[in-house]
């Protein structure tokens, strides 16, 4: 097995760059962006880096394969943390002071140290807006003259009331800011009103506000809740379906959570694709089979299916493929659902949708629905790295009262992929990054 990289501006010119050298039988692996290097690379656009791999008498040694692409990763994951961290200290250095309206002083910012430990360490772009705008505010209220002129001659009842009326200012600013934060997140705005009735209608007036978001964020981990993901079967293979819509990453997802069972978990895997259609997507899968030297096989009928269960019946899980379609197109629907009926006469088997989370919430929903109608699953999301709302995760999550058992966030294989985690998914939906 050959596997080599190859960098153009486009997928196009990078992929014929592939076919010239190694000929038209190469197969992608992986496609992904990259900075170009020199000193003048912060003024060039970024290139196209797409992986091959190829058949060959000589094989190279799988974990030498797989070293090759994890030493990839790696050094991209290390550019990237640096990257971020920097960017981060730079927001979290400009955060700390900012000019009052009209003047050059300083204004420094509350301490969010209790509310960073009550949110799990959150650094909270919420907590530190409406931080600013608070001290903004009230260094802009006026000369010191006028306001002791304005303390001496008002009453302590209308100081009492002044305060009363700044504090429910504040307050509403404060919800306020978060309703446009969770919109910013794409969160739909059915499910922001109920989160907000029911935080209004159970704290107090003066309740403080790092309470409020820690009781916030509390609410949103329990409306995720839990998944077991895939679990073992009681006795024989568990059979593990990925369905869902063309081109949201399911063969590639298959590859990553079989390199985790076969190397990491030293289990007997086996790979199955329904996906007769697209000739592509089973070469792909295959290649993923050889290298991580698992059994693979194409399947065009349930009987066929039926006996790949049979001769696969000492192995410790299948996992597969099924085809991509639109989930309006009721024959491959039942299709899919026919495959599902001859695993449930058979063995233990799990289903999962695998959905990306750049699709419309309106195209989730119906797609999710049209599922549902079929049999019951649990949620895959992918593409976490090409958007910066994560709002879909929490409006699907709710809107079909099913679990989310993992998340994918790049197209390298074996890794960008984890068990979802409720806390690092309500820090970026109330702000934090």
């Amino acid at each position: 097995m050959i596997i080599k990289k190859f960098t153009a501006k486009t997928e196009t010119e990078a992929l014929a760059l592939a076919k010239k050298e190694l000929g038209d039988g190469v197969v992608t692996m992986s496609t992904k962006k990259v900075k170009q290097k020199g000193f003048f690379s912060f003024f060039k656009g970024k290139l196209v880096e797409v992986t091959v791999a190829l058949e060959d008498d000589k094989e190279q040694p799988i974990d030498k394969a797989k070293q090759e692409i994890r030493d990839a990763a790696s050094i991209i994951e290390a550019a990237n943390r640096v990257v971020a961290e920097k960017k981060a200290k730079k927001e979290m250095a400009d955060s700390i002071s900012t000019p009052a309206a009209g003047g050059a002083a300083e204004v420094k910012l509350d301490n969010t140290e209790s509310i960073e430990k009550k949110l799990d360490n959150l650094q909270s772009l919420l907590e530190s807006q409406f931080a600013r705008e608070k001290k903004v505010l009230a260094a802009s209220g006026g000369s010191e003259g006028e306001n002791d002129k304005t303390a001496n001659d008002t009453s302590v009842a209308n100081e009492d009331k002044s305060a009363t009326t700044q504090e429910s200012s504040e307050r509403e600013k404060f919800f306020e800011l978060l309703k446009e934060t969770m919109e910013e997140n794409e969160v739909d705005k059915q499910i922001i009103s109920q989160i907000m009735d029911d935080v209004l209608g159970s704290t107090k007036e003066n309740t403080p506000f790092d309470y409020i978001l820690a009781g916030i964020y509390q609410k949103l981990i329990l409306k995720f809740g839990t998944s077991d993901g895939i679990t073992p079967a009681e006795k024989g293979p568990k059979t593990v379906f990925f369905v869902g819509p063309t081109g949201v990453g399911k063969t590639t997802t298959i590859a990553k959570i079989a390199s985790n069972y076969s190397i990491d978990k030293k289990k007997k895997v086996a790979l199955l694709t329904t996906d007769t259609y697209r000739i592509a997507a089973s070469e792909q899968l295959h290649t993923y089979a050889n290298i991580l030297e698992v059994s693979f096989r194409v399947v065009y009928t349930e009987e066929e299916f039926e006996k790949a269960l049979d001769d696969f019946k000492l192995y410790d899980y299948i996992f597969v493929d099924t085809a991509g379609h639109s989930h309006t197109n009721e024959e491959q629907m039942k299709k899919m659902a026919s495959f599902v009926e001859t695993a449930k006469k058979n063995v233990e088997y799990q289903v999962f949708l695998v959905l990306s989370t750049t699709t419309k919430y309106k195209d989730l929903k119906a797609i999710a629905a049209s599922y549902k109608k079929y049999t019951e699953y649990q949620l895959i999301f992918t593409k976490l790295d090409e958007t910066d709302s994560y709002g879909n995760l929490l409006n699907v999550r709710l809107n079909i009262d099913t679990p989310i058992a993992y998340v994918t966030y790049g197209q390298n294989v074996p890794d960008d992929i984890e068990s979802f985690n409720a806390q690092k998914t309500v820090k970026h939906i109330l702000g934090g990054k």
